[in-house]
């Protein structure tokens, strides 16, 4: 009858030594032989007929391995089901208890596992604190947003020259030397840009030209920080390289254009709010300041969620079998890693591994569960976003073909997880204490570009 022992060997960090003698994997055994006689096809016997001891010498020492391995795999499993071991991935066999096995001599095997126990954690929602950093919009912040949706709903027309910082401009960049000599094997690279996007000191050069003129430029010169690290980008060069913005072009304008922009009439509300009964400028401009308060509530919403995550994972304390998890990056993980790999990665695997036992908890507290229908519905709105659909109704095919997007595996399983942890937090924030502060949208965008998870 098989024996069990466990005994503690470091933080959270057991061994389990399972004993079996020959009766408990023995019978087993000979069945197994049984078997592979009656459907073995053997050369000069006749299916079912080959003697036992043939197969045995043919086939009983894996089939006597496996057999002996089988066994200690289910009094394992049985002994931590009893026990109900909640514990970190699959146990780990120590190789140095290991024995040779041997059919012709069948003993008692003994086999050691090492297994990592989960932590316990104590989280009480009520006892976080956090931000909600509300915008609120301006009337200069919708004054930039009309002009925006006039510019997007405008009409272009191809003016003969630049007379304006909002004529659109299509250019060639033609890398040159300072001399305006073009370099050899240089960049040579085509953009479409508003006038307004030059450094303000630069945009007189422009005014007055046409079609097939061209311009010396430095970036530095023509462009400001923010413009120029979008410019440097699209020209395949860094912004970190500090001599990037001392290159010269050759800028050649390939076109010049102009959007006309609507009046505000009935006809421009349309076009911007399809779904909205708009008659007048006061109820447009309510709708614009509606639209970009649910922009920035989003963005709001999200920051607060990144500070709920911080207070979880950087304010739990939670206490790790560190040893057994190096030991499984080691050894269990998909690719093996070194002893020095798993010391270098462990504290990052650590910390994601925490945030996996505290949402796990919290998802399983509060009994969250993310239906198929959930999954196929942000499959759509995921579709509609890709494809800039506004409607169900001009799209009647949407629904089978969410359907054929649902047979990737992965999609739903990513998709199964956004949607988890989203209710997650959702039920988190009617749970936790708020305190709203009133920021700018740089304050905001500034948070947000420092913390995004």
């Amino acid at each position: 009858m098989a024996t069990i022992s466990r005994e503690n060997i470091g933080l959270l960090h057991d061994k389990i030594a399972v004993t079996i003698s020959k009766e408990d994997y023995f019978p087993a055994f000979e069945q197994s032989i049984k078997k592979y006689a009656k459907t073995a096809n053997v050369p000069g016997f006749r299916k079912g007929m080959v003697p036992s001891s043939m197969i045995k010498k043919m086939y009983g020492t894996s089939v006597f391995t496996d057999e002996v391995l089988r066994t200690v795999e289910k009094e394992l499993n049985n002994y931590m089901q009893q026990e109900q071991l909640n514990i970190f991935a699959q146990p780990l066999p120590i190789e140095s208890d290991a024995r040779q096995l041997d059919m012709n001599n069948p003993a008692d095997y003994t086999f050691a596992f090492e297994i990592g126990l989960k932590p316990p954690i104590d989280i009480d929602p009520k006892n976080i604190t956090v931000t909600r950093h509300k915008v609120e919009i301006t009337d200069e912040m919708i004054d930039e947003e009309v002009e925006r949706l006039k510019t997007r709903h405008g009409k272009m027309t191809d003016p003969e020259e630049v007379t304006t910082e909002d004529n659109v401009l299509n250019v060639t960049f033609t890398e040159t030397d300072a001399e305006g000599n073009e370099v050899e094997a240089g960049i040579n690279k085509g953009n479409s840009l508003l006038v307004k996007y030059f450094a303000e000191g630069f945009r007189p050069q422009l005014m007055g030209k046409k079609k097939d003129d061209h311009i010396l430029l430095q970036l530095n010169e023509a462009f400001d920080e923010k413009e120029r690290e979008w410019i440097l980008g699209d020209l395949g060069l860094s912004k970190e390289d500090a001599e990037a913005g001392e290159k010269h072009f050759k800028m050649t304008i390939t076109k010049v254009g102009l959007v006309e922009k609507p009046e505000m009439n009935e006809e421009f509300f349309k076009a911007a709010y399809p779904a909205k009964e708009i008659v007048n400028e006061d109820d447009f401009r309510k709708a614009v300041k509606e639209d970009l308060q649910v922009q920035w509530d989003v963005q709001s919403r999200t920051q607060l969620h990144d500070q709920l995550y911080h207070q979880l994972v950087d304010h739990t304390p939670i206490e790790f079998p560190e040893q057994f998890l190096k030991h499984w990056m080691e050894k269990g993980g998909e690719e093996p890693k070194t002893a020095e790999q798993a010391e270098s990665e462990y504290p990052s695997f650590v910390n994601s591994l925490k945030w996996t036992l505290i949402s796990t908890q919290l998802i399983n507290s509060f009994q969250i569960k993310v239906e198929q229908e959930e999954i196929k519905e942000s499959a759509k709105q995921q579709i509609m976003g890709y494809m800039n659909i506004q409607s169900l109704e001009d799209a009647p095919w949407l629904d089978s073909y969410a359907d054929s997007v649902l047979k990737d595996k992965k999609f739903i399983e990513n998709t199964y997880f956004q949607l988890q942890t989203t209710k997650l937090f959702n039920v988190l924030e009617e749970q936790i204490n708020v305190i709203e502060d009133i920021v700018s949208t740089e304050q905001l965008n500034a948070m947000q570009h420092y913390h995004s998870h």
